[in-house]
């Protein structure tokens, strides 16, 4: 189903699957894990399995629907790129959005490799109305992620580096159009550091890619826990809203 949504970048969400399998720190305390175990008690369809992963072909009509532009976040409940998902139901998916092209759909994913391999071949190219993007919550497993978005060919690449658990050092942002940086929410969200965010943001600036300050999350710019609302979006005096150009 398409709802609204409260995230900052996005106005719709679209989830043709639901339910996922973790696969790096960034997974730890997954939003999306509590609210389908929240959704399966209320009798939500399409939550009937919790969290486990489901394949929802009832659901892929639902942008066709809408003719007003929309930007569409492409599975915020699950990974379109996770390894059960079929590439013929990939397939499927990229229809709809080629049919629809009134909207814009932002794409994330954690499983870069496979996403690099459905668009290897040359009849599965990135439509022009598809933003594609990888999480990137360290070191070790999301910078290796950038590096295989940048050999997929697509109008506009980005990065979530939500939640940003450490200092993610030197980033080659060559190719890169939007970087999306956020603390994690939640009971038990692990705390981010401003210098953090600011040695993110200054490379942005000396490389050329739109910064975007998502949420401080649990964790204050001061290093005390509060609620996520209490905290703000406000970094280096500013709200930073920057986005590509929607054409």
């Amino acid at each position: 189903m398409t709802t609204t949504t409260k995230i900052e970048w996005t106005e719709q969400t679209w989830n043709p699957t639901t339910g996922c399998t973790k696969v790096s720190p960034g997974c730890k305390h997954c939003y999306a894990e509590t609210m389908a175990v929240r959704l399966q008690a209320m009798g939500a369809k399409g939550y009937e399995n919790g969290f486990k992963l489901s394949i929802l072909p009832m659901r892929l009509a639902e942008p066709l629907k809408r003719r007003k532009p929309t930007m569409y976040f492409v599975n915020s409940m699950s990974d379109l790129f996770h390894n059960d998902i079929p590439f013929e139901f990939l397939d499927q998916v990229f229809d709809v959005i080629r049919r629809t092209p009134q909207h814009t759909y932002q794409i994330l994913t954690k499983r870069a490799a496979r996403m690099r391999k459905y668009f290897s071949q040359a009849e599965r190219s990135v439509p022009d109305n598809v933003w594609l993007g990888v999480s990137v919550e360290n070191r070790k497993y999301g910078l290796p992620r950038i590096d295989e978005l940048r050999e997929i060919r697509a109008r506009i690449r980005f990065l979530s580096v939500e939640p940003l658990l450490e200092d993610i050092g030197r980033v080659n942002l060559k190719g890169i159009h939007w970087v999306i940086v956020g603390g994690e929410s939640g009971p038990k969200a692990r705390p981010m550091k401003p210098e953090w965010v600011d040695a993110i943001k200054k490379q942005c600036e000396k490389q050329g890619a739109i910064f975007f300050f998502k949420q401080w999350g649990g964790w204050g710019a001061d290093g005390k826990r509060r609620p996520k609302k209490d905290n703000g979006r406000i970094f280096a005096g500013k709200t930073w809203d920057g986005m590509p150009a929607v054409v």
